[in-house]
């Protein structure tokens, strides 16, 4: 079943894929984080913040280094608590969807140095859609804990990042229990996966990737069987005057 998109009462977006991770850190000249095999972070972003299919997007104020984000997306159907980390978790998840976490990386670069955030370079917008589509409809392509679906993501219709949402290192069923663990999760609350290998400009860099996204740029995500997940950047609008 296809369904469309709940009310989203919260978004926790995690950080699953270990190629994204690696490679960011070493174009920093940074080694893992041991602690990123010991547990599935995530940070909170902003529910209100949310957009969907063929919405505008526009980089927050002072921002000139706006990217996307290619992650997939499950979406809580039934409340819940302290869910067990294999499959019988799956049974509170309405369904799958598309998420584009889009990222001011210069806000982002300040923010983090300070050791707290993301924030600022994060929660002005968060693209999902454009429909739910259930695990029943994907069980053919669900192993070992992981959705075996091909990612693309295009950029005024060339083709920049290309992955698999099976190769993420934790599974959907530990990120969810991971996220219930000692806190209710409600009907509406999604869990990002994070972004996939090749998922994104700064992993990419800019250089490789024509730069940053800029007004009139057409972003596209797609992941099997999930469909297409489209956005066009805008300028940003200008302040309200105060009278």
């Amino acid at each position: 079943m296809r369904l469309p998109l709940p009310p989203i009462a919260s978004i926790r977006d995690f950080y699953a894929f270990e190629q994204h991770v690696k490679t960011c850190r070493r174009q920093r000249g940074l080694d893992m984080v041991p602690q990123w095999y010991e547990v599935p972070v995530f940070y909170f972003s902003n529910p209100a913040g949310v957009i969907g299919h063929d919405d505008p997007v526009a980089a927050p104020q002072g921002s000139q280094a706006l990217d996307y984000e290619l992650e997939l997306a499950c979406v809580i159907g039934r409340e819940c608590r302290d869910l067990p980390a294999d499959d019988r978790a799956l049974d509170v998840v309405a369904g799958f969807t598309i998420m584009n976490d889009w990222s001011a990386r210069d806000l982002q670069r300040v923010e983090m140095a300070v050791g707290l955030g993301p924030s600022k370079g994060k929660d002005f917008a968060t693209s999902l859609g454009p429909e739910l589509v259930t695990i029943d409809e994907l069980r053919d392509k669900y192993r070992d804990g992981r959705l075996h679906l091909d990612m693309t993501a295009k950029v005024n219709g060339k083709e920049l990042s290309h992955g698999n949402a099976g190769t993420m290192h934790w599974t959907w069923p530990q990120l969810l229990a991971h996220a219930s663990r000692d806190v209710k999760l409600r009907p509406g609350d999604v869990l990002g996966s994070g972004t996939v290998g090749t998922g994104c400009i700064l992993e990419l860099t800019p250089d490789s990737a024509g730069g940053w996204l800029k007004p009139g740029d057409v972003v596209e995500l797609t992941i099997e069987r999930l469909g297409t997940l489209r956005n066009r950047v805008v300028e940003h609008p200008a302040p309200p005057r105060i009278i």
